[in-house]
């Protein structure tokens, strides 16, 4: 039985991995992982309900651990472009930023940008700001607190 059962497990982890290849959701990829520890556990002989123990339990570790990260590095839909760049720079409001009007242009790195205030708060013109992130074209600022002077 453990002879066999190696092999179940080796095509347990062949069929998760061509799945993982066809698809690319890393949805699979974490049976895979199982499966190698389970094929490992039916060689030691370890019974078939320790077997499924550790497929099951080894798939969801690998899965809460990697998964996050995976899915960070990996996002289909982040088309990376230099005006990344702009997060975290600070740019001057030249248009007054208020998100109930949807009005507002900043002046950050050479060229004036829509923007719209983080936390909803309005920002005069004149202020300066942080920019925290882009949505589309549009940048997403908070006013910089004022430094006291003396």
């Amino acid at each position: 039985m453990t002879n066999g059962m190696v092999w179940v497990w080796l095509a347990v982890m062949a069929v998760s991995a061509f799945a993982e290849m066809a698809t690319m959701a890393l949805v699979s990829v974490w049976c895979a992982v199982g499966a190698l520890a389970a094929v490992f556990a039916a060689y030691f002989g370890a019974p078939l309900a320790a077997q499924l123990l550790v497929f099951v339990i080894v798939s969801i570790v690998v899965a809460a651990v990697v998964r996050p990260l995976a899915k960070r590095y990996a996002d289909p839909h982040r088309v990376p472009t230099n005006a990344d760049r702009l997060v975290g720079m600070e740019g001057r409001v030249t248009e007054t930023v208020n998100n109930s009007y949807p009005t507002g242009a900043v002046y950050a790195d050479g060229k004036t940008w829509t923007a719209r205030s983080a936390d909803g708060e309005v920002i005069p013109k004149g202020e300066t700001v942080e920019i925290e992130r882009l949505e589309g074209i549009k940048l997403i600022v908070r006013a910089k607190a004022a430094v006291p002077v003396g």
